[in-house]
């Protein structure tokens, strides 16, 4: 049995990409280059300012101006953080069954803890998730265990009655890693190329309501 729901942020919680693709686009406007779709941004959504800016400004952090770009990028998202950002269809529905259930959920995130939490709080559930781990609340981000194995001891429940969810290949290594059963967020911010059969995970949910099926495994 599960007897506590962890999940990834970016692309599984809540969709951010509206408002971390105008934060690219705001960069892209510096250097005089027009806006891109977010149908191209969404796939790289959930790589955090690395991949975004690879996508958008084809630097990566070795790059001469990689660091004054990421500057610009991060000071335009944490302006707008939550502007056009909301949860992705069915999670609140999903959210309320579980506290029903007395189920505990949280966050676990490569997300900075300075986004995080006010991501949260502007979403009205920071106070009510059991735990929010951010990507550098531990030594190591994901795919290293390290964050969902903290979380498992915030909450009190043994890692291997844990559920993770997530939308990327590095959640699932790492909820493998952590021995946690690792379920994939298939409505996420999946890139078109993504091989999720070669994933290690224990299935995968196209609608956040349907996680509820995995629960008494």
């Amino acid at each position: 049995m599960v007897d506590a729901v962890l999940l990834d942020l970016d692309g599984t919680f809540a969709d951010t990409a509206p408002d971390l693709g105008e934060a690219l686009n705001h960069v892209r406007s510096l250097h005089g280059l027009p806006p891109l779709p977010l149908a191209t941004i969404r796939p790289q959504a959930s790589h955090g300012s690395a991949g975004l800016l690879k996508l958008g400004m084809n630097v990566s952090p070795d790059s001469d101006s990689y660091d004054e770009m990421r500057a610009a990028f991060l000071e335009h998202y944490k302006a707008h953080i939550c502007d056009r950002t909301k949860l992705f269809p069915g999670m609140a529905a999903l959210i309320s069954e579980l506290e029903e259930r007395d189920i505990p959920w949280g966050i676990v995130t490569n997300k900075p803890h300075r986004f995080t939490v006010p991501l949260m709080e502007k979403l009205g559930y920071a106070t009510r998730a059991a735990c929010l781990v951010s990507g550098d609340t531990c030594e190591k981000a994901k795919p290293h265990p390290a964050p969902l194995l903290h979380a498992a001891n915030l909450i009190g429940v043994e890692p291997g009655r844990c559920l993770y969810l997530g939308d990327d290949l590095r959640d699932m290594l790492a909820a493998n890693a952590a021995h946690m059963i690792g379920i994939i967020a298939g409505y996420g911010y999946l890139e078109t190329n993504a091989d999720t059969g070669t994933w290690p995970t224990a299935g995968s949910v196209q609608t956040p309501f349907a996680l509820l099926r995995y629960l008494s495994l």
